[in-house]
């Protein structure tokens, strides 16, 4: 045990500040900085790290390309413990060479969209971009980028890069509708709350199609702040309010670990009532 407490401290810095769960008393985080620190672990050069490419259900059927790490630590997220540890898990791929894995299991599954999913798909930039290029020259029908828009906000030429693509739809995640719910929720500075809204801005100014969701569940989001979301939307366009896609929390295993990290009782949550007066 002495040996261990030694090499951790010799380790101190960087490498033990990289936020994995969120826990009671958390030191807010900047997630640009998170950002970069995993950008440093899970890209290389135009490659990143995948774990699976496989089809889901969800969109009506979509191949996917399950991907590492995410700048945010949202205490409700479903995807897998790469998010946390992104060091263990995943091999690198090329933009080529993921297109054709997610191409071969839309073949494989009879489904003609596409996405990246599993961990935030705007992190290595270059990645993206080049398996945006790759799927331009297949005749699947639609790649669905999901994204926290964190990234999108803090740079405006990457939505103009993107712009340039056909065939790319984006669904933009907010987390919460007040700086302090987006805190709470996802372990990031609250002056990065803006970044998500400007993000949705600049789709709208660059013509990119998208659509904007939101983890309102009432078990997690208060109504007023649910109410003070919309608001913001119908300030920036009243359709994004009127055609807002609400998400609800589901008790995967990954969830369940995270909530208890973060001193929440699941099994008390999830038993509790979805009732929320419109």
């Amino acid at each position: 045990m002495a040996h261990y407490l030694r090499r951790r401290s010799a380790l101190a810095g960087p490498k033990w500040s990289y936020p994995r769960f969120l826990m009671l008393g958390f030191k807010p985080f900047d997630p640009l900085w998170l950002a970069r620190e995993t950008e440093r672990i899970a890209c290389s050069g135009d490659k990143r790290k995948y774990t699976a490419f496989y089809a889901t259900g969800v969109y009506a059927g979509i191949a996917t390309g399950y991907v590492v790490g995410c700048c945010l630590r949202c205490f409700f997220c479903w995807s897998g413990f790469e998010r946390d540890f992104p060091e263990f898990f995943g091999r690198f791929y090329g933009p080529e060479e993921a297109m054709k894995c997610i191409l071969a299991a839309a073949r494989r599954y009879g489904v003609d969209k596409a996405r990246i999913s599993g961990g935030e798909p705007t992190l290595c930039r270059e990645h993206l971009l080049g398996l945006l290029e790759a799927f331009q020259e297949t005749d699947l029908r639609l790649f669905i980028l999901e994204t926290n828009g964190i990234l999108l906000g803090a740079d405006r030429s990457y939505v103009r890069a993107l712009s340039r693509f056909e065939r790319v739809h984006v669904r933009v995640s907010l987390k919460a509708g007040t700086p302090e719910g987006f805190t709470a929720r996802t372990g990031a500075k609250p002056e990065a709350f803006e970044l998500p809204f400007r993000a949705i801005e600049a789709l709208l100014d660059e013509g990119v199609s998208f659509h904007v969701a939101a983890m309102t569940d009432p078990r997690l989001m208060p109504r007023e702040e649910r109410q003070q979301l919309l608001r913001r939307l119908e300030e920036i366009d009243p359709f994004l309010a009127a055609n807002l896609e609400e998400e609800i929390c589901d008790p995967y295993e990954t969830t369940l670990v995270r909530m208890t990290a973060y001193g929440l009782d699941p099994a008390e949550l999830f038993l509790a009532g979805l009732g929320r007066e419109s």
